[in-house]
């Protein structure tokens, strides 16, 4: 993306990243998840017992269970001093985990699980709200088999434009069924390559190219050109915020989901 005019620009470099997290717990660990009537709270004050590394993870990323006020809740744990390095983002992609968070609260989309910065048994990292979801299930199943979702999988696409996503994959779509008469739904996660000031959108949510965004997404975009929020701005570099806000100009200017015409703007692996 060209933040000089707010356009859309086709590039031919891609950054090497690491391998998408399956968000599955290590077998053999049960899960205590209990009701929980403040997530964040839960998040922020409760005691973190690791419960074993995630699988497929290139950085280190924990299973724990957050224990606060007599309740458990199972939450993902990823420590800045687990990062390998890479070329095209600083240190602390864990930040960038939260500020994806607090950007969709801020939108409106809610489509990222609670997720909170705090201090964990291996230091400073991002602590994110487990969802118990259906693993055999992932984008490509959800858009084909179930359109009652299609918006919220909208509403998750407009936020990689927002975050300039370089890594949704499939697998980092998540369907939580239908439980109890709670509808079922979809959360996005991973989202520690977001927010390079240069376009990177890498995704596998094309279905949607060229429609018409929805109105709430413009209004979103509109409150972003009037300030990117301090709690996200904070865990930015000044360029990044500042690129965050040419994409929602662009946003605003064009008033649709970009396309690829390219065909090359996916993530790999795929799932």
């Amino acid at each position: 993306m060209s933040e000089a005019d707010g356009g859309f620009e086709d590039d031919d470099s891609f950054d090497d990243d690491e391998p998408g997290d399956i968000h599955e717990e290590p077998k053999g660990v049960e899960l205590r998840v209990d009701a929980v009537e403040d997530p964040i709270e839960h998040l922020l004050r409760g005691e973190i017992e690791v419960e074993g590394r995630m699988p497929y993870s290139s950085n280190a990323t924990f299973l724990v269970h957050v224990h606060h006020d007599g309740k458990s809740h199972p939450a993902i744990y990823k420590p800045m001093r687990g990062e390998r390095p890479l070329w095209d983002f600083e240190p602390g992609l864990h930040r960038r985990e939260v500020a994806t968070y607090l950007l969709s609260e801020f939108l409106g989309l809610h489509v990222v699980p609670p997720t909170v910065l705090r201090d964990g048994p291996v230091g400073e990292g991002s602590v994110q709200w487990f969802a118990v979801a259906d693993h055999s299930e992932h984008y490509f199943t959800i858009y084909e088999s179930m359109p009652e979702l299609h918006d919220r999988l909208r509403d998750m696409a407009a936020l990689d434009i927002f975050a300039n996503n370089t890594d949704r994959k499939s697998g980092h779509c998540l369907l939580v069924p239908e439980n109890n008469g709670t509808p079922a739904t979809v959360w996005g996660i991973d989202h520690g390559l977001c927010f390079a000031p240069e376009y990177k959108l890498r995704t596998v949510i094309w279905e949607f190219g060229d429609e018409e965004l929805p109105d709430h997404v413009i209004a979103g975009a509109n409150r972003i050109l009037g300030a990117v929020p301090l709690n996200v701005a904070a865990l930015l570099s000044d360029d990044e915020v500042e690129a965050i806000q040419g994409r929602a100009a662009w946003m605003v200017k064009e008033r649709r989901f970009p396309t690829d015409p390219t065909g090359r703007r996916y993530p790999w692996p795929l799932v």
